[in-house]
């Protein structure tokens, strides 16, 4: 497998990944752009099996997924047995379950607790824990946002975030700054730009809206960063596959590889 840094999310295409054959049609779509890695997420159900043998057919690494919470912490051994079977290290949580995030202050406390504990069995097994940030998570709870709160009550050895650089300036905050924050807890990070039209901000191909790629690229080699994973919420009327397309293109112009 060749070395790489850049990853397609997808959870992008996730239209076209609801029965086995768009999965193998999505992968071979996504490895014919440039992509030799790929974050699972949005899928329709599929064997693990079947999916390594897909991803392999393929010759495109598993880097990470996005696995539901409730499962990680209810079903621990599963979600280890099938990253083991995909040689994938980093299962990461898409977005913090509802129940905790009803419960104000006291329920992200909660949850860095129970994080760490299931981080700590995933750390067992040779796997990391990490946690995708939106933008809610920058409410403040007197001196402390949501996401300070999670990266300081957490084991360092046993949580990683998982930094998305469009929704931390959502919330008001500087990718950059997070991302050295975060320092050698960040393996991954979530790209994908914020375009302005109007008053409103919408989510862009990376290179074709606002934010300081520059600085983010920076401040991930300072800390060590493995992988930069492509990820677009909504493409409007662009073809998703266009969307990877024009980010990974623009990544590997600005250096990437």
């Amino acid at each position: 497998m060749p070395h790489t840094m850049i990853a397609a999310q997808m959870y992008t295409v996730r239209d076209f990944t609801k029965t086995r054959s768009d999965i193998v049609e999505s992968v071979k779509k996504v490895k014919a752009i440039g992509y030799d890695a790929m974050q699972v997420s949005g899928f329709g159900p599929i064997d693990p099996a079947e999916l390594k043998q897909i991803a392999d057919d393929n010759d495109i690494e598993i880097c990470a997924t996005h696995t539901g919470f409730d499962r990680m912490r209810d079903d621990t051994q599963a979600v280890i047995d099938e990253h083991l079977l995909w040689n994938c290290k980093y299962p990461a949580i898409g977005s913090l379950p509802p129940s905790y995030r009803e419960d104000g202050e006291a329920g992200y406390i909660r949850f860095a607790k129970d994080a760490t504990e299931v981080g700590r069995k995933l750390a067992d097994a040779g796997l990391t824990f990490a946690y995708h940030n939106h933008n809610f998570e920058f409410q403040k709870f007197g001196n402390r946002t949501a996401l300070e709160i999670i990266l300081q009550e957490t084991d360092p050895k046993a949580v990683q975030l998982e930094i998305d650089v469009y929704w931390v300036q959502a919330g008001g905050a500087d990718p950059a700054e997070w991302i050295r924050k975060a320092n050698t807890r960040i393996d991954l990070i979530h790209v994908k730009d914020m375009a302005i039209e109007g008053r409103e901000t919408r989510f862009a191909e990376v290179g074709e809206g606002n934010l300081n790629w520059p600085a983010i690229f920076e401040a991930g080699r300072e800390s060590g960063t493995r992988w930069y994973i492509v990820e677009q919420d909504r493409c409007y009327d662009r073809d998703p596959f266009d969307s990877l397309k024009i980010s990974y293109d623009n990544l590997r112009a600005m250096g990437l590889s």
